[in-house]
C-alpha cells in the first residue's frame, strides 16, 4: 500500500492497480457525485466494440475538431504515458494538468472513503475515467468522445449518458469476463445503448446484429447500420489498413447522428478532414529505418486476421515478428493468420503481470512451423529482431498494445511504460 501514500501522482495512480479491475457502476457513479458530476457538463458519445473502437474514436474526435468544436477524447490503454488517454483539441493533456486533475480526483476519493460515500477505493480505470471527465469539464470542451474500456454494460465509461452510442465490431475476446459466445459478448456491449437515442452498429454477423437490434427495440433506441454509410468520394484515410474503411463508416455514421442530436447539420468538409487527419498511434504505424518497424496492436484473432490481410497486400520481404501476448489469450489463434506472412518470430514479454512467458509464446510459434526464439526483455528482443531482419527488412511488432508501448518507449529513447492492468 506504500505507493498509495506517495505524493507522486503517477506513482499513486499506478499503485491503484493493487485494487484490481473492477466491473460495475456503483463506485464510479459515487465518485462522479463527489466530483459534482463532470460528465454532465458537455455532450458525449460512447464507442464500444471488440476491435476498431479506438480508431473510430480517433476519427470521430478529428471530425469534431474539424467542425470547429473543442473536443475531448478518452481512450485506453496508453502506449507509453498515461497522459495519452486524455486528449483535448487533439493534444495529450500536459503533465501539469494531468497531475492537477489526478490530485483533484484523489482528494475526492479520500473524502468519499472517510465519509462513507465510497464503499471501496476506486480502481485505476475508475480514477482515470473520472480524471478525464473532470479535465474535459475544466477545459470547457464542446463535446467528448469516450472509448469503452472493457465490454460495455459494467464499464466505468457507461456511467455517462451519451447522446449517441456505437458498437464497432463484436468478436471473441475477454471470454472470462464477457462470456464465451458472440451473442453473450454482444449483450454485454449493448449495455451502452440508451433509451430513445441512436445506436450506430458496424457489426456484420446476422445473429449478433439480431441481438443488438432486439436491445434497441426494447429501449426504443434508433438502430443505425453503419455499413450503409457513404465515405467522401476519393477520401484518403490517414489510418492504414483495408479494415479502416469499415471503421470509417462507423465514425461517419456516428458523427452524423451526434451532429443531429446536437442540432447541427453534419458538415461534409469536417467528415473528410477528420478521416484524412485522424491520429491513432500503434495501429499499423510504420517507423522508417534500417530496418523499418511496423507497429500494430493486434491482440486477438480478429485483429490478427486484419493484420494478415494488410501484410498480404503489402508485399515485399516477409517481416520478422516481435511478438508478445497476455497469458489469457489464444496464442495459436492470434499467430495462425500471420504464419503465411512471417519469416520468423522473436518472442518477448512486456512488464505486465498478465503477460505470457516468452518461452511459452516461442513454443506456440514453433508448433505452427515458425522459427522462433525467446528473449524476455523487450529492448533486447527488438535488437534481435532488427538483426534478423537486416537493414533492408521489416520488423513487425504485434500481439499486445503493451508490447507496442514498450517498443515505442525504446524507439523514443524514454522510460518504459509503467505496469498497466488495462
Amino acid at each position: 500500500m506504500g505507493s498509495l501514500l506517495t505524493n507522486d501522482p503517477i506513482a499513486w495512480l499506478y499503485g491503484l492497480q493493487s485494487h484490481g479491475v473492477k466491473l460495475g457502476l456503483d463506485g464510479i457513479r459515487a465518485l462522479l457525485t463527489l466530483l459534482d458530476h463532470p460528465e454532465r457538463a458537455y455532450p458525449t458519445t460512447l464507442v464500444g466494440g471488440t476491435n476498431g473502437k479506438g480508431s473510430v474514436s480517433a476519427m470521430l474526435d478529428a471530425m469534431l475538431a474539424a467542425s470547429g468544436r473543442r473536443s475531448g477524447l478518452y481512450t485506453s490503454p496508453h502506449l507509453v504515458r498515461p497522459n495519452e488517454r486524455i486528449r483535448i483539441s487533439g493534444e495529450d493533456v500536459s503533465d501539469s494538468e494531468f497531475h492537477r486533475v489526478l490530485g483533484f480526483v484523489r482528494a475526492a476519493c479520500e473524502r468519499g472513503l472517510a465519509g462513507g460515500e465510497l464503499g471501496a477505493h476506486p480502481s485505476f480505470f475508475e480514477v482515470m475515467t473520472a480524471a478525464a471527465l473532470c479535465a474535459f469539464r475544466d477545459a470547457g470542451v464542446d463535446a467528448a468522445v469516450l472509448e469503452v474500456g472493457l465490454g460495455g454494460r459494467l464499464d466505468a465509461t457507461n456511467a455517462t449518458e451519451p447522446l449517441v452510442s456505437a458498437i464497432v465490431t463484436v468478436s471473441l475476446d475477454h471470454l472470462e469476463t464477457l462470456g464465451t459466445t458472440l451473442k453473450a459478448i454482444a449483450l454485454e456491449k449493448t449495455g451502452i445503448v440508451r433509451a430513445g437515442r441512436p445506436l450506430v452498429s458496424g457489426v456484420v454477423q446476422p445473429d449478433v446484429v439480431a441481438v443488438i437490434r432486439s436491445r434497441c427495440d426494447a429501449l426504443g433506441a434508433t438502430w443505425i447500420d453503419a455499413r450503409k454509410a457513404k465515405l467522401p468520394s476519393g477520401v484518403r484515410l490517414s489510418l492504414d489498413g483495408t479494415h479502416q474503411r469499415d471503421n470509417a463508416r462507423v465514425a461517419v455514421a456516428t458523427f452524423q447522428a451526434f451532429s443531429q442530436e446536437l442540432g447541427h447539420a453534419p458538415a461534409s468538409r469536417a467528415i473528410r478532414r477528420g478521416l484524412e487527419t485522424a491520429r491513432w498511434p500503434g495501429r499499423l504505424q510504420l517507423v522508417l529505418g534500417a530496418p523499418s518497424i511496423l507497429l500494430d496492436g493486434a491482440h486477438n484473432v480478429a485483429g490478427a486476421e486484419a493484420l494478415a490481410a494488410h501484410l498480404a497486400l503489402r508485399g515485399g520481404p516477409k517481416p520478422v515478428l516481435l511478438f508478445a501476448a497476455m497469458a489469457d489469450k489464444n496464442l495459436s489463434g492470434i499467430l495462425g493468420p500471420l504464419v503465411p506472412h512471417i519469416a520468423s518470430v522473436v518472442a518477448t514479454q512486456p512488464g505486465v503481470t498478465r503477460a505470457a512467458d516468452s518461452k511459452d509464446v516461442a513454443a506456440a510459434a514453433r508448433a505452427l512451423g515458425l522459427p522462433a526464439g525467446a528473449e524476455p526483455d523487450p529492448a533486447r528482443a527488438l535488437e534481435k529482431a532488427r538483426a534478423l531482419a537486416g537493414p533492408g527488412g521489416l520488423v513487425l511488432v504485434a500481439g499486445s498494445l503493451y508490447l507496442v508501448g514498450a517498443v515505442t518507449a525504446v524507439l523514443e529513447g524514454g522510460s518504459p511504460p509503467g505496469p498497466m492492468s488495462m
